[in-house]
């Protein structure tokens, strides 16, 4: 008989008091059963694997039942948000489309343009931006579509800043290249020369003589008034905007040197100091002799001298509409005109041409000399003498060297010589200085 094992029963205990822990139980006799032999199924669950139910081969190729979806909700069906999806969609579409043809448009823009050479284009007044397109596609100026020209002004926010006038466009120039110039108005400028010396009359011969100027004269200006000197302009500049600048640059010329004049000038007036730079003007083409030609005139007025210049005489005859035509004679010489200082005191009553600032300058600033004489030295200057004496002495001269190149020549018409005034040499007559003096060859003027 095998011993059992009985364990004593637990004390009985209050709830509310703590009790010690129990001691660990020792169980003699049979061990308990494995795992595996538990009647709670535990073994089953934890050991063994799941089990896979056959199926038919009918079955196998049939297949998994996918569950149904489900419906959209009752908000994303709201019709706001289907038309809110589109325009989203059809905006991001529409910036993509927009950057590229950015992108591009820009590339075509800055790209150099088809011109070979440069060209001037004229762009009449009051064009709109699609003829000034279509006219620089025309001249062969941009190749590209009118929407990059179009679109490139619009960028640059210059629609309104669009002139005008006469451009020259380079070669190889861009499309933003002719925007920009455009813009800025860089126009052609043309320049007008207007030599010293000249009537106003043949000035104003000039203005007309151009293609590039518009408009008429009204009237021919007053002698001596406008300033001879190189004008820029651009095409469409009238002629009496012309005028007027060259009229309003003489009178600030002449009031800045008279300010500055020579306190002994014998001159009383600006107009006068305009009168004695036109003689000046025409009595040489050497801008070092003016100040000297200056004294001699300037002598001579304080010596109550007679000028005894022949361009006054030819003036005084043709009144600036052109050359006389023939060396002066000695009836023309003595001819009594307003003009002539041969036979008139002092200043005549007007100037006999248009000075430059050279000759305006000299008469108001006259070289420190005691001269009363001038005459051709026969290579282009003349010859300066404080006495009638000396000034034969190179009238002398001047004659023995022309006859040494021409020969000598007679010419029945010839004034002789008098005091103050030599007699001119036949074949240039027509040209002398002070006192009668003959200037280099040639007819007068």
């Amino acid at each position: 008989m095998m011993p059992v094992s009985v364990a004593p029963s637990p004390p009985t205990s209050n709830p509310a008091t703590p009790q010690p822990a129990a001691p660990a139980r020792v169980v003699l006799g049979e061990p308990e059963p494995p795992i595996s032999g538990r009647p709670d199924g535990f073994a089953t669950s934890v050991m063994e694997p799941k089990r896979i139910t056959p199926r038919s081969p009918r079955a196998a190729l049939e297949p998994d039942q996918v569950p149904m979806p489900t419906r959209p909700s009752r908000r994303a069906r709201n019709p706001l948000v289907i038309v809110g999806n589109a325009i989203i969609t059809v905006l991001v579409l529409l910036l993509i489309v927009v950057g590229g043809a950015l992108v591009v448009g820009k590339g075509r823009f800055e790209a150099p343009g088809p011109l070979q050479e440069d060209k001037i284009v004229n762009i009449p007044p009051r064009s709109g931006i699609m003829d000034i397109a279509d006219l620089l596609t025309r001249e062969g100026v941009m190749d590209a579509h009118r929407l990059v020209f179009i679109g490139g002004v619009f960028a640059l926010n210059a629609r309104s800043e669009l002139k005008a006038g006469e451009y020259l466009f380079p070669k190889g120039a861009s499309v933003k290249d002719v925007v920009e110039t455009i813009v800025e108005g860089k126009v052609v400028q043309h320049q007008l020369t207007v030599p010293e010396g000249l009537t106003s009359e043949q000035i104003v011969a000039r203005l007309l003589e151009s293609d590039i100027l518009s408009g008429s004269v009204k009237d021919v200006p007053r002698e001596g008034s406008l300033l001879p000197d190189s004008y820029h302009f651009n095409r469409g500049f009238t002629r009496e905007q012309m005028i007027q600048r060259m009229r309003q640059a003489q009178d600030r010329l002449v009031r800045e040197v008279w300010e500055r004049r020579n306190p002994d000038l014998p001159l009383k007036t600006p107009d006068q100091l305009v009168i004695l730079a036109s003689i000046i003007e025409k009595e040489t083409g050497k801008p070092e002799e003016r100040t000297r030609i200056a004294a001699v005139f300037a002598n001579r007025l304080k010596q109550k001298m007679k000028l005894q210049s022949d361009p006054t005489i030819v003036y005084g005859l043709v009144f600036g509409k052109g050359a006389l035509g023939h060396p002066l004679t000695k009836s023309e010489i003595a001819q009594p005109t307003p003009y002539n200082t041969y036979v008139i005191d002092g200043l005549p009553p007007g100037p006999i041409a248009n000075p430059g600032r050279g000759a305006i300058e000299a008469a108001a600033n006259p070289a420190r000399t005691k001269e009363l004489f001038f005459v051709a030295d026969g290579s282009g200057g003349h010859a300066f003498a404080e006495t009638y004496d000396q000034h034969l002495k190179n009238v002398a001269r001047l004659r023995t060297l022309e006859s040494e190149q021409k020969g000598e020549a007679s010419t029945p018409d010839v004034q002789a010589p008098a005091p103050g005034r030599a007699a001119p040499a036949p074949a240039q007559r027509g040209k002398r200085g002070a006192n009668g003096s003959s200037r280099a060859a040639g007819a007068a003027q």
